[in-house]
């Protein structure tokens, strides 16, 4: 059975009312949890892209990407769990794992199915809940991973009907 039904949180996926990339975020995370994320999408096999500014290089360990000096360009992991659905995990710091989706990927009952997925795998694997944000509304979670329900639920209500 599907987490969420399309119909009921389609909404919180028009780019024009929450933006094309909402931030989805683990708060309370540590570089053990980024590693977490890292082993688990080496496990899976999800085809990934790791990059420093102009540079391609292997995937690092969390730890070496954590600790790269302030004036350092910020890595970022291009994740796809499908063909056609992209994460963009940033490292902007090591205690809240960070990454953005396009909304506009993620249409219709069958994209949102590998989205919870993709959710539930990385909240399943750290023990802590995934959030999404609204582009630019950090703190006002609209849907998440809950750790006790063990499934993406909605965690706002939509503004429109």
């Amino acid at each position: 059975m599907a987490d969420l039904l399309w119909d009921d949180v389609e909404f919180f996926f028009d780019p024009d009312l929450v933006g094309s990339l909402p931030d989805v975020r683990v708060p309370g995370a540590s570089v053990e949890d980024w590693q977490a994320v890292l082993d688990l999408v080496a496990e899976r096999g999800w085809q990934c892209e790791y990059s420093e500014g102009e540079m391609v290089p292997s995937v690092p360990r969390a730890g070496v990407v954590l600790s790269r000096g302030a004036d350092a360009e910020c890595p970022n992991l291009r994740v796809w769990p499908t063909a056609d659905v992209l994460a963009t995990f940033r490292f902007y710091a090591d205690d809240e794992v960070d990454f953005d989706v396009d909304v506009r990927e993620l249409q219709g009952q069958e994209r949102l199915d590998v989205f919870c997925g993709f959710l539930r795998e990385i909240g399943r694997r750290l023990g802590k809940p995934v959030l999404m944000d609204p582009e630019g509304g950090y703190g006002h979670p609209m849907l998440g991973f809950d750790v006790e329900a063990d499934r993406v639920v909605l965690l706002a209500e939509p503004l429109v009907s």
